[in-house]
Order: C-alpha cells, then sequence, then structure tokens
C-alpha cells in the first residue's frame, strides 16, 4: 500500500446514534527506538484519532502494576493459548500502550486509523500485541494475517465468541469485544446443544449488524429462521460485570 494513498472509509450503514462511547485498549510489546516513529500510512492511517493516545512503558516497571496482563488470571490464560507469544512479550524490553475512549461515530475510521497505527508498530520493534478485551495475544505474524486484510478485517474478528454449559444439555453463547465498537456484548442464554451451532453463526451476524450501527431496544423481536416465535432482546448488564466488561444484550432461547 503507497504512503501517500489513504485507506478507504468503514461506514456504518445501520450506524443509530447514541451515548455509548467506544473502548480501545492494546498492548504493544518489544524494543523500539528512542524516537518512536511509526510507518502507519503504509497501513493506509494518518495516525491515532483523537482521544486514543500511547504510553511507554519498560516492562520490568509495568510488571510491578496490580493490572499487569501477563500476571494473574489473564496471564495464565495467555500462557496456555500462545505459549511462544507469552514468552515474547515476558522477555520484551518494552511496552506501548495504547489506549482510548471515543463518542458513538457514523464510520469505524478511529478503528482502521489505531490498526493501522499498530501494524506500523510491528515494522518498529514490535514482536507481540496484546488485545485484553477478547483475551488473545497475537505475535506478529499471526496479528498481520488476521487483521492486515484488504478493505478491513471483518466485526467478527475483533470479537471473542464463548460458549459454556448450562443446566443439562443447555449452553450459554456469549461475546466479548464489542466496546471497541461501542455496543453491548451478547448473551444466547438457554441454548440447546442441538443448537449451538445455528447459536455461533447468529453471534456472528448480531456481532456485524451491531459493529456496524444496529441497536436492540428491550422488547424488540428477532426472528431466526427455524425457531418457532425468535428470540426478544433484553439489553443489560453493566460496564463493571467481569463475564463481559461490558453492558450487553440477552436473548433467551426458547423451551
Amino acid at each position: 500500500m503507497s504512503d501517500a494513498k489513504p485507506a478507504p472509509s468503514w461506514p456504518r450503514p445501520y450506524w443509530q446514534p447514541g451515548t455509548e462511547e467506544a473502548v480501545l485498549q492494546f498492548y504493544v510489546f518489544g524494543k523500539f527506538e528512542p524516537e518512536l516513529r511509526i510507518p502507519s500510512p503504509r497501513y493506509g492511517s494518518p495516525g491515532l484519532p483523537a482521544g486514543v493516545e500511547i504510553q511507554r512503558f519498560q516492562n520490568a516497571v509495568l510488571r510491578q502494576w496490580e493490572g499487569y496482563p501477563l500476571n494473574g488470571a489473564l496471564g495464565g490464560l495467555i500462557k496456555e493459548d500462545t505459549p511462544e507469544a507469552y514468552e515474547q512479550a515476558r522477555i520484551a524490553p518494552e511496552v506501548l500502550v495504547v489506549r482510548g475512549v471515543l463518542g458513538d461515530a457514523a464510520s469505524l475510521d478511529y478503528l482502521r486509523d489505531t490498526l493501522g497505527v499498530l501494524a506500523g508498530m510491528l515494522d518498529v520493534g514490535g514482536t507481540a500485541i496484546l488485545d485484553p478485551q477478547i483475551l488473545t495475544l497475537f505475535d506478529a505474524a499471526h496479528w498481520r494475517r488476521h487483521y492486515l486484510i484488504k478493505d478491513g478485517a471483518p466485526p467478527r474478528h475483533h470479537v471473542l465468541i464463548l460458549s459454556s454449559a448450562e443446566a443439562g444439555d443447555r449452553f450459554w453463547v456469549h461475546t466479548r469485544g464489542m466496546r471497541k465498537f461501542g455496543r453491548p456484548d451478547l448473551s444466547l442464554r438457554h441454548v440447546p446443544e442441538r443448537d449451538l451451532d445455528r447459536a455461533g453463526v447468529l453471534c456472528e451476524k448480531l456481532v456485524e449488524l451491531l459493529a456496524l450501527g444496529a441497536r436492540f431496544d428491550a422488547g424488540q423481536p428477532l426472528d431466526v429462521d427455524g425457531l418457532p416465535g425468535g428470540l426478544v432482546a433484553q439489553p443489560g448488564g453493566s460496564l463493571d460485570d467481569p463475564e463481559f466488561n461490558n453492558t450487553h444484550i440477552e436473548f433467551r432461547w426458547p423451551e
């Protein structure tokens, strides 16, 4: 991609304005030059959007912070899931923390521009990127495969879809990561085991709708092929909910 050619806008065709805020947070581990020059125009980004900033830390210093992400439950999960990337992050001399809070917007250009900066950081010494909102640590090659996609990675790539057992043969299907879009996460309760694939596909479709600006009101019906009576949206939760670190919209599968 030419340095002089800006990337096309990432519109939100279903956008309905609201009061929610998008939250971005990433940790970039590596070794960087004293003067940080990030070639983000290479990736169609003019730089970080207003409201998003970079803080630079020595890894050994940041490790003393109570919320250091490579410690605790999150650190254990990352070490188990991606041990090689975990080791790269652990031994990295420095950490660049990219974070910000932005008002609800009619486009996702803020996300496009931030991802371009992250891609540039990998070109100037970054070795691993942690996205704590989806509990995932990427090594540089994995991050590039996942996000450096022509016209932008689909919303599904920015969100984690999980399932866990409930009572009997029922399951809970839910997401993490929708705060990047200033939208609530999704919670599908009481899903029969036979419908897990259907619920997962439905989650992917709803993630895209919400990421592109749609909203669900309390009591709003949702028609689902092959599901008599459909589902009903029930917004709830809070930003402090540890299951989501976000509000959520719940749909309860019929008996």
